[in-house]
């Protein structure tokens, strides 16, 4: 476990300590796109972020290749070599697009590239352990299939939910802490030693959005742009391939007991099919409601819009910054409840506690359609958006006679006398009808 810290933290601060310098090479080079229609930004940010991102997944990766235990990852498999290769192909692709607004389509042959380049060095699905059918094993076009499609809909799902300051990195950031728990219970408590590979990318993982996250927050100063989200997609899934395909479940041996304590021993086994999916169940969520929703218009699947979830906590009357953590809020719910769920499957108390969190998450979620009011004497103690309205001041005529200006009075508090107007030099009407505002 120490040195899968120090792999994180070594991780963080190099994706911290380069994403200053990034942010002023894309100044420099021109990655500042103009703000579009679907932005919610007001002032033109630089991209490029996933530079600083990609050169902590390489420290991470060069730091564990030398320590004592993690060093053996690279001796017994060459997935950290395929995820490196995958991961390069894929950044270079993002980097170009950031610069010069690749198309679609291009984006979305480089991807099944990228995991083509994986796949031809070892980092495939080779089996599924299917619910009461046992473990499957797969040919080579079926594995290939399955593990080009697992990449390519992770990649897309954060790049569709990229679209909040913090949004992408801090819910991949919560998805690898949850699947870092259970590939490190898997390889820890069973001695699976083909579990580790996983272990060690779920940690460079959380490590680059960490580090990511403090120049993301809101207000951004810089975006990770598709270089980032799609990086970040790319290691999100190539964990989880690497779990789900490699670990052979009867290395668990969870097959030695009853029927009855077989059933709820296996759990773990079939949680790696829906775990890589619980983990990214918002972003796929939106990936799949845009899709629907975009060929219902008659648009193209690839163009942006302002639909996706993030966009539609704003509407309804979410801050930034209380979207971003609602968001949030779900992300952890699902994929710390299977996590939960997979380690003890016959506990009520578990179910009963995602239940109650999720009435929660409703509640919040719906807050803005029933904002509270504190009692008055609390009024201070909370925002001013929870505080009671207080009553109309009545308008307050100044007299010409009481203050000896020969102008008509002025009524203080009608429409049209607020904000800046309301303070600086203002021209008197000599006619009172003539106070309507002409604009």
């Amino acid at each position: 476990m120490r040195e899968y810290l120090l792999t994180l933290c070594v991780t963080a601060a190099v994706t911290y300590l380069l994403t200053g310098p990034v942010r002023k090479f894309a100044i420099v080079a021109g990655a500042m796109p103009e703000i579009r229609a679907r932005d919610v930004h007001r002032e033109p940010t630089p991209r490029l972020g996933g530079i600083a991102m990609f050169f902590g997944l390489c420290a991470g990766l060069l730091v564990a290749d030398h320590l004592t235990n993690l060093s053996e990852v690279f001796k017994n498999s060459n997935e950290p070599r395929a995820l490196l290769s995958g991961a390069a192909l894929i950044w270079l692709i993002g980097v170009l697009d950031d610069k010069f607004e690749i198309d679609a389509l291009i984006k979305l042959g480089g991807q099944m590239i990228a995991a083509g380049v994986m796949v031809m060095q070892g980092l495939t699905i080779l089996w599924l352990p299917i619910p009461f059918v046992g473990n499957v094993a797969l040919t080579q076009w079926q594995g290939t299939l399955l593990t080009v499609a697992l990449v390519v809909i992770t990649i897309n799902a954060v790049n569709f939910v990229d679209g909040l300051d913090g949004l992408a990195a801090g819910m991949v950031c919560i998805a690898a802490a949850a699947f870092f728990l259970y590939a490190y219970r898997i390889w820890y408590s069973y001695g699976i030693e083909a579990a580790a590979p996983a272990t060690l990318f779920s940690a460079i993982l959380m490590g680059m959005c960490i580090g990511f996250l403090p120049h993301n927050m809101h207000p951004a100063r810089i975006f990770m742009g598709d270089s980032g989200s799609m990086l970040i997609g790319l290691v999100l899934s190539a964990g989880a391939i690497s779990i789900t395909g490699q670990v052979d479940p009867d290395a668990l041996q969870l097959f030695l007991k009853s029927e009855k304590a077989a059933v709820h021993s296996t759990v773990p086994v079939y949680i790696p099919l829906l775990l890589p999916l619980t983990i990214i169940a918002v972003p796929t969520a939106d990936l799949v409601l845009a899709i629907v929703r975009r060929t219902w218009k008659g648009q193209s699947p690839f163009a942006a819009d302002r639909g996706h979830l993030h966009h539609r906590l704003l509407e309804i009357g979410h801050s930034h910054s209380r979207a971003v953590l609602i968001m949030y809020f779900w992300s952890a719910l699902i994929a710390f409840g299977a996590l939960a769920y997979s380690v003890n499957s016959a506990s009520m108390w578990i179910v009963l506690g995602i239940v109650f969190l999720s009435a929660v998450g409703l509640v919040l979620l719906l807050l803005p359609r029933f904002t509270p009011r504190a009692p008055r004497w609390a009024e201070y103690l909370v925002p001013p958006r929870y505080r009671r309205r207080r009553a109309a001041v009545e308008p307050v005529v100044v007299l010409a006679e009481e203050c000896r200006d020969p102008r008509p009075p002025v009524v203080a508090g009608v429409s049209g006398v607020n904000g800046a107007t309301a303070v600086g030099a203002r021209s008197r009407l000599l006619d009172g009808r003539k106070a309507e505002s002409s604009r």
